[in-house]
Parts: structure tokens; sequence; C-alpha cells
């Protein structure tokens, strides 16, 4: 039951808001919007606004629609003219400049990125976080498959000139070169000097099986230890280190001597300590510092210097992030599409409804912000696959604006209804392929 229901609210939010875009925008032309549904099928549940749109919910919670007053429509059913007002015959969709039926068009999508920014900015800015660091956890490596040495303790930084600042990056890093053969050009930053260096790792059909996709880390060909960066995200007021000069951001290398590759060892180091004197060489903007810090001791007798790994987002550094993640999740949901197309990616790894609501109850099960972000991420996927240039779909819907705006004038009408029908019929077979792999994952 907790299943339906979130996949329920999952699903009818992101409709609200994808079709809430496009009837803001038809409503800023002056176009009649007819009916605003949630949901398919039957309607269960209607209401008209002063402006004679009905708002309606219909019986099938697997999408919506918005219908809008149109020279299609009325050529359709001609005696519906009897219903509407002359300034609203006045103002049908076709009657539009191109770049207003553009905007209608674009509006649903651009919601959907929309909700996506405004969820991300208030995960990021609602959480404190650490940055995490991707180490090299052996000894030595050097292979014919990789264009160099490479040492313990250096730290993945890039991929392909894609900066890696968390786990998320580095999955769909990896995953963008599913099928590969060929190089990959990976950066790194060495442990001791802190330069960034590159190096060419040769692969040959890489991750090129659905299980292998699912843990690309795994199978990439350098061994990675997922760690806290040893960078001073929060101080205490007054405390050993902030007195002392030490400055959030500031990333510490070496105490009393040893060296410092992630914050873990930070307390270890300082936990060994007798000495309340403790010297730090940090690195900040560029430049090595070493502070000299008299640390205060705790009533077990360990040296604390009131520093701390967790930090805060600002507001401005949360909406930020939240904007580039969408972009940056939004053309990696274009590419594995691309990918699931020529067969680089498991087309298995699509889901349909079913996988959908699976999603949606475990989110919902794992707390509200696990669940706001899958909310996030699927609405990023539907303004995504709304843009494709599938007729039916807003991106058909431009590309047929953009043949138009070619030609001069619209597509013969047995072209455009061949284009919506194939459309549909690709729509649909997607649709059965993506249940019948979740009906597959369920029985298997």
């Amino acid at each position: 039951m907790i299943t339906l229901i979130a996949f329920i609210i999952l699903l009818g939010v992101l409709v609200v808001i994808h079709e809430g875009g496009h009837f803001f925008v038809l409503r800023m032309c002056k176009v009649h919007v007819d009916r605003f549904s949630v949901g398919m099928g039957p309607v269960i549940y209607k209401k008209k606004d002063k402006k004679g749109t009905e708002f309606a919910l219909s019986a099938l919670p697997l999408g919506g629609y918005v219908s809008y007053l149109s020279k299609k429509a009325l050529d359709a059913e001609p005696q519906m003219r009897k219903q509407f007002t002359d300034e609203q015959l006045d103002n049908l969709f076709e009657t539009k400049p191109k770049w207003q039926r553009a905007a209608v068009m674009f509006a649903g999508p651009l919601a959907n990125f929309i909700l996506a920014v405004i969820i991300f900015t208030f995960i990021f800015s609602s959480q404190q976080t650490v940055k995490p660091i991707f180490l090299v956890k052996s000894e030595y490596i050097a292979s014919s498959s990789i264009s160099g040495d490479i040492n313990k303790n250096d730290a993945l930084v890039s991929i392909n000139g894609e900066k890696i600042t968390n786990p998320t990056d580095l999955r769909l890093a990896l995953l963008a070169n599913a099928g590969l053969t060929g190089e990959i050009n990976v950066g790194f930053q060495d442990f001791q000097t802190s330069e960034i260096f590159f190096r060419n790792i040769s692969v040959a059909n890489f991750l090129s099986s659905s299980e292998q996709q699912q843990e690309p880390e795994k199978y990439f060909p350098i061994d990675l230890s997922s760690n806290i960066s040893p960078e001073i995200g929060s101080l205490s007021k007054e405390g050993p280190a902030s007195l002392a000069g030490l400055e959030v951001g500031d990333k510490i290398i070496e105490i009393n001597g040893k060296s410092v590759s992630h914050f873990e060892q930070v307390s270890e180091i300082i936990g060994s300590e007798s000495n309340t004197s403790i010297n730090l060489v940090i690195q900040r903007d560029n430049q090595i510092k070493s502070f000299l810090i008299n640390a205060e001791i705790s009533e077990e007798g360990i040296p604390i210097l009131g520093i701390s790994a967790v930090y805060k987002r600002t507001l401005f550094d949360a909406f930020t992030k939240s904007v580039k993640d969408t972009y940056n999740l939004s053309i990696k949901t274009l590419l594995f599409i691309g990918k699931m197309i020529t067969g680089n990616m498991g087309a298995e790894n699509l889901s349909g409804p079913v996988g959908i609501a699976k999603m949606s109850g475990e989110a919902f099960n794992a707390g509200f912000l696990p669940f706001l972000y899958l909310m996030a991420i699927l609405s990023i996927s539907l303004g995504v696959l709304n843009l494709l240039p599938i007729p039916v779909l807003d991106g058909g819907q431009l590309t047929m604006l953009a043949i138009e705006a070619i030609r001069g004038e619209p597509l013969p009408a047995r072209v455009e209804n061949f284009a919506y029908t194939l459309g549909a019929l690709m729509v649909g077979f997607l649709l059965v392929f993506a249940v019948t792999n979740d009906i597959f994952r369920w029985i298997g």
C-alpha cells in the first residue's frame, strides 16, 4: 500500500509540474485551455474555473494532459464553436507565432528541470555534508593499459575532462564510457606534491554487460577507495585551530611530520599524540602554510583542535550546484538513451511503471529527502524524454514547428497523421518493453 501511495504522489507531482508548465504558457499566450487532467482514462472528478478550464482527476495514474483550443479540434467538431467566445476563437493555438507555440511545447520539460533544481537546492542547503575523495588503493600501479605510473593515495579528480567530486559523478562518468574500446583520460592529484597529472587508460569493450553497468566502479582498471577529503569544513569558534589562524577550506597535508591523504587520518594522528603542540601543514590557494597549534586536552586526554570535515553549503552554493547537477544529469540521461539505442548500454536498465513504483516505495521508506531526490531524478528523466524528437512528445512537436519554419507552411495533414501514429506506436512499444523489463526483474 505504501508503495502504491508513494508512486501516486510521485507521479502526480511530476505530471502536475510538467503539464502545469504547458498550462501556464498557454494562459500567457491567451490560448483557451479546455481541460487540465492529472491521470488518463475516465474522469472521476472535475471542476471548472472562471475561465472555463476543466480541472480533472482521471482514473489511470499514468500521466496527464492539457487539451487546448485548436483549429484541428474545431475542424473535427464544428459544432464546438458555439461553446466559445469570439475572443477565444480568435486565439486558436495555430494562430500564434511560432515562437509562442514553441514556448508552449518547451514549457513542460522546462518545468521538470526547474523542479529538479528547486529540490536539489533544498536538499543541498538543508544537509551537512563532507567532501569525498577517491584514492588509489594499490602501493604501485604500472601496467600496459595505463600510460604511466600511478601511486598509492594519488587522488582521482577527473575523467575525460569532467571533475569528479562525489560518487554520483564517478558512476556517471564511468557509465558514459560504456561499450568503449579505446582510451579513457583520467586526471589524478599527486599525493606528495598536490600537482595534477593525467593518464590514459586503455579499455576494451568497457562495461559491456548490464551486470558490469550496475557496479561500474568495480570494473574500472584502477582500484579506488572512497574517503573523506582532508579539507577543513568547519571550525569551532575560539577553538585552538581557529585561534591559530586556520580557515575553512584549508587542506591538511601533514600533521607533526606525518603525511595526510584523507580526513580519517587526522583524528588517528592527533589521537596518538601526547604533546599539546600540534604542527599542521596545510594547502591554501595553492600555497603551503605551516601552523603551530596549542591543542586543548579532552577528559580522555586526547588533543582537540576544534576542526571538522563537515560543512554546510550556503543557499547560493546549493543553487549553483543544483543547476550544474541538473544540467549534467540531463546530458548524461540523453547520452545513456543513445547508448541504449546503439546497444552499448543494456536496454534492460530501462524501468517502466512497476519499476518506478518499486523505487518510489523504497525511497519513501528511506525517508523524506531520499524520496525528494528520486523525484528530482525522475523529473529530469521526464524532461529529457519529452524533448526527444518523437511525434506525440514535446520534442516531436518542436521538430514539427522547425520543419514548418523551414518549409514556410505546415506538413500535409496525411504526413502529420502518419508521423503521430508512428510516434504513438514507438512510445507504446517503449512502454511495453519497460513493463516487460519490470516483470522479469520482479519474477527473477
